[in-house]
This record gives C-alpha cells, structure tokens and sequence, in this order.
C-alpha cells in the first residue's frame, strides 16, 4: 500500500518537474543593458473590500530584464495610505538587500 506523500514532497516533486521542463529557458541580459538593479514599489491602499487590507506590489529589473516580482495583501490594516506606501517600500527594500 502506497502512503500518502506530504505537502513538501509534492511541492519539491512539482518543482523538480517543472525545472525538467523548463531546462532551455533562462533570463535574457543584453549587451547593451547595464548591469544596474532598479526597483519600483507601489501600494493600493485598502484596495480589499471585506478586509480593507492594502496590497504590495514590486518590480525588480536587473539591467532591462525583470529578475524579481511580487504582489501581495498586506498582513495588516494600514490607517492611512503612506503606511500602505511605506509597507510597500519595505517589503521593496528587503527584497533588493537580499538580491544584492
């Protein structure tokens, strides 16, 4: 009788297939494209209706090529939306510390 694999295993066996499939894929970097990291952040301030909760969102580009992304409900209710923008950059900010 076969046991019932775990939550991790499956998500490391749905990884590891999709890095098979994927082998001859990679990010393009131009010749041309400094190798600069440049960073964009925003925040839609209590976008969510039932939670009032604000979203994160960022863009990471190496050069001309996105290399990093993310778009998020924050964890908290921001009171106003320069704390949504200051979570926003944050969450920004930890992302590129990280990349560098």
């Amino acid at each position: 009788m076969k046991e019932p694999r775990s939550t991790h295993m499956m998500a490391a066996h749905n990884l590891l297939r999709y890095l098979k499939g994927t082998i001859g894929q990679g990010l393009l970097f131009p010749n041309t494209s400094k190798l600069q990291l440049t960073v964009y952040s925003d925040a839609d301030w209590a976008r969510c209706e039932e939670s009032r909760r604000s979203t994160t969102g960022y863009a990471v580009f190496l050069g001309d090529s996105l290399i990093s992304w993310k778009s998020k409900k924050q964890p908290t209710v921001s009171k106003s939306s320069t704390e949504a923008e200051y979570r926003s950059l944050s969450a920004a900010a930890s992302e590129t510390i990280w990349l560098q």
